[in-house]
């Protein structure tokens, strides 16, 4: 095996293939990657027991072949090459690479052990791989962290004709964000509804890895779901388990609707939540025309008085905690925040929105966080 390839470009394949990469594995050969050189292209793979990356780029190819060599190592060995084309081939035992005098040789793992590369599931359809990497951010902040519970550590892939829903809840706050996409791709037959849990950390790697450009195309099967774009592909393993509903939860009969400018709320949010320590939440009182916005810790106080407006109520005060609150805020591009308010210590709606916006009666935004508000102590 040997070929000839830029050194960006084989650091950017061998980064993107490494990030599926076992930390720790009983099973050695796992922490390797494949590299298999032919008719002038490159294709690097790795897998995990979760899930598997395989991209595909240009290289002169001088000898045909493969070889599995660790992958965190490779991965370091390009970063520290110059900034030259890379002469790779397999010598006797070892991987050697060499650009503009410098040379290293890599240690070769055998392929006995390494399980075959798990194929796509079927091609369902496809999505904008911009707007699915900001709908995927949009819920991911609400995912579980408790790896004892792991259906919650999932993000909900719904698909329902040409929509596809986006969900993710820990118990304490419930995210979803609704987005089109293109059911059906040339080769593929028309896709039916369908309805998985995907881990959310992979889940979020996959759509941020695969940048801003281009239609994502999207696979699943009963056991794995697979994305590819442009050379690239990754499959990853489907979480058991389904995650509760949100219609009843998300509606909001009788709510008190408040509103304010997102940006300066954020930064209230971070400047009063410096002293609120040791679990005690924010209080955020409504009344006609501003918010004001308190917390505290025994003896140190916080509070800041922002413009807003009221609607269904004289006056309102409800609690949140600080981090939950931030993580929703967060999540929202929109000037605007809109929040709907059943009352203290219940549900409360957060949703971004653009003046002079006029939504359609009975539509839902294609973007809401429900949050759990706690009984203020103030």
């Amino acid at each position: 095996m040997e070929f000839r390839i830029e050194r960006s470009t084989l650091t950017d394949a061998v980064a993107w293939a490494a990030r599926v990469l076992p930390t720790r594995s009983p099973v050695p050969v796992l922490g390797g990657l494949l590299l298999e050189a032919a008719d002038g292209r490159l294709r690097i793979s790795g897998l995990d027991y979760e899930a598997s990356a395989r991209i595909e780029v240009e290289a002169e190819t001088v000898r045909a072949g493969r070889v599995l060599v660790m992958g965190r190592r490779l991965l370091d060995v390009c970063r520290v090459l110059p900034e030259k084309a890379v002469e790779c081939a397999v010598e006797g035992s070892r991987f050697s690479l060499a650009s503009d005098g410098a040379r290293f040789g890599l240690s070769v793992l055998p392929f006995d052990d390494y399980p075959p590369l798990p194929s796509l599931p079927e091609v369902l359809g496809e999505v904008d791989a911009e707007e699915f990497a900001a709908a995927v951010a949009h819920v991911a902040v609400a995912a579980g962290r408790d790896d004892t519970l792991p259906t919650l550590t999932g993000i909900r892939l719904a698909l329902d004709g040409d929509r596809m829903t986006l969900a993710a809840t820990d118990r304490y706050r419930f995210a979803v964000r609704t987005l089109a996409w293109k059911p059906g791709v040339a080769g593929a037959p028309d896709s039916a509804p369908a309805d998985v849990v995907v881990s959310a950390r992979r889940l979020t790697e996959i759509a941020r890895s695969f940048g801003r450009g281009g239609m994502v195309r999207l696979a699943l099967d009963g056991g794995s779901a697979g994305f590819e774009l442009a050379g690239m592909r990754t499959t990853v393993r489907l979480l058991d388990g389904r995650l509760p509903r949100h219609d009843k939860l998300f509606t909001m009969t009788g709510a008190v609707t408040a509103q304010t400018d997102r940006a300066p709320l954020v930064e209230a949010v971070k400047r009063v939540a410096v002293v609120a320590e040791g679990g005690s939440p924010l209080h955020l009182t409504f009344s006609e025309g501003s918010v004001l916005l308190q917390a505290g810790y025994e003896d140190d106080v916080a509070s800041q008085r922002l413009p807003a407006a009221l609607e269904g109520a004289d006056d309102l005060t409800v609690a949140f905690n600080p981090a939950y609150l931030m993580d929703a805020l967060g999540s929202f591009d929109a000037p605007v925040i809109r929040f709907q308010l059943m009352g203290p210590g219940q549900r409360a709606m957060v949703t971004g929105r653009t003046p002079g916006e006029d939504p359609e009666e009975g539509s839902r935004p294609a973007h809401q966080h429900l949050l759990m508000s706690v009984k203020p102590l103030l």
